[in-house]
């Protein structure tokens, strides 16, 4: 188990100021201090939990696999008129995370990078039917080598403030590998060619790196 790059400076600070808590008031035994303790402890824990990083590695490399580029369920299976990028039909699968899973968000095949576009947004919550293109978000589209593209948008919900995002376009990146975090809640949508077979139902747990969201 791992700490996400982007958590490290959370997780830090967080374990100094409960070790600087326990040094300067353990001496004052009245009767805040342990719940004082406990909470700031459990609050640790959260953190230490929300910026975890499980080290996952695809064995076998197979880019007609789509593996699921972020832990959570299944929220939306539906076909959609996506109109960022491709102007046509996809088949759309979002994946929401709550706060305690896992929230480092990885490429789902190799490819090349194609297009990559931060927008600002608001905050609504990331079940909303208009999060996808309302909500602070970031836009991947990768590229295969066969020119089958599919579009990666990474959404932040009603407690996310910050979408991290590592593609920039024309880099060649490997599938499982790191493609970004979003901070404190959110949800992941893939857009999918027509012909894609999805693996998955609504409702599905899904973990990235280990479930396959469809073949195409």
């Amino acid at each position: 188990m791992y700490i996400h790059k982007e958590g490290r400076t959370w997780v830090t600070g967080t374990l100094l100021f409960y070790i600087a808590v326990i040094l300067l008031f353990q001496n004052y035994l009245t009767f805040l201090f342990w719940p004082v303790v406990i909470l700031i402890g459990i609050f640790f824990l959260l953190v230490l939990n929300f910026f975890r990083n499980p080290e996952r590695r695809i064995q076998d490399i197979n880019d007609s696999q789509i593996y699921a580029a972020a832990d959570g369920k299944i929220v939306v299976i539906e076909e959609v008129t996506e109109t960022e990028f491709f102007n046509d039909r996809r088949k759309m699968v979002s994946i929401f995370m709550n706060p305690l899973n896992v929230h480092c968000n990885r490429y789902p095949f190799s490819g090349k990078i194609i297009y990559a576009k931060y927008h600002p947004g608001k905050y609504l919550v990331a079940w909303h039917p208009k999060a996808s293109t309302d909500n602070e978000r970031n836009t991947v589209v990768l590229e295969r080598k066969d020119g089958t593209q599919v579009l990666i948008r990474q959404i932040a919900g009603a407690l996310a403030r910050r979408i991290v995002s590592y593609a920039k376009p024309g880099d060649e990146v490997v599938q499982g590998t790191d493609l970004g975090f979003i901070k404190f809640g959110s949800r992941v949508d893939l857009y999918l060619p027509l012909n894609a077979e999805i693996k998955v139902e609504m409702n599905q747990l899904v973990k990235g790196n280990v479930d396959v969201i469809a073949q195409v």
